[in-house]
Order: structure tokens, then C-alpha cells, then sequence
């Protein structure tokens, strides 16, 4: 079924939560369907050019709100 989709458990920091939630509300979109698109562009990149988004992408977030 092309169109399932799967349910995960995800947790996050209450900071990166609150920037995705302005993200999400800055593209119109809920913040499920956020992370989801986040996620999906950083697939296509990597599939597009065979590697990681960023040589720094396990690093923590400083993130100032």
C-alpha cells in the first residue's frame, strides 16, 4: 500500500520543537507534516548526490528563540 504510512515515536528538545512549530506554521503546514517534509528533501538530496546532507548533521543545534 503506497499510501500507508508508518508511526514513529520522536522526541525532541522543547527548543528545536518550538522552531520546527514556527517553520511549520510559516509554510502552512502542521508540524507533522513539517518534519515530514524535512525529512523527504533531505532523502532526495542524499539520493541525488549520494551523500549526507551536511558533514555537520550529528552535531547539536545551538538554537537561539
Amino acid at each position: 500500500m503506497k499510501d500507508e504510512k508508518k508511526q514513529i515515536p520522536l522526541r525532541l528538545s522543547v527548543k528545536l520543537y518550538e522552531a520546527l512549530a514556527a517553520w511549520a506554521e510559516d509554510d502552512f503546514r502542521s508540524i507533522n507534516g513539517q518534519i515530514e517534509y524535512l525529512l523527504s528533501e533531505c532523502v532526495r538530496q542524499r539520493k541525488k548526490n549520494g551523500k549526507y546532507v551536511g558533514e555537520e548533521i550529528d552535531k547539536p543545534l545551538d538554537i537561539d528563540i
